[in-house]
């Protein structure tokens, strides 16, 4: 008999000193063992854009999330339609965009 392999729950912490933080423009750049994410905010009509945040992963984790978020968006396009981009003939979003180093 097989036994089944079971799914422990995380338990989260999240300090209160944490703080949300919004990015429209991500930067992506890596190396043999690490994939880096560069959050940014870019200031709408200027060539400006401030550091958020920098994440680095392994590329394992990132193909991990590159996963959960094709799944995710498959099901958020399931529930409130096809998201458009630019360059398919979408709205035009000048600010939003990933940007590979």
């Amino acid at each position: 008999m097989t036994e089944k392999k079971r799914t422990q729950q995380l338990g989260v912490r999240i300090p209160e000193s944490l703080e949300p933080v919004y990015s429209n423009l991500i930067k992506i750049s890596h190396a043999d063992d690490e994939v880096t994410l560069t959050f940014l905010h870019k200031i709408p009509e200027t060539s400006l854009a401030q550091g958020r945040a920098i994440v680095t992963i392994t590329p394992q984790h990132a193909k991990r999330l590159l996963r959960a978020l094709s799944a995710n968006l498959k099901r958020y396009e399931a529930t409130y339609g096809e998201i458009k981009l630019p360059e398919d003939g979408g709205a035009r979003e000048e600010s939003s965009h990933v940007e590979v180093a």
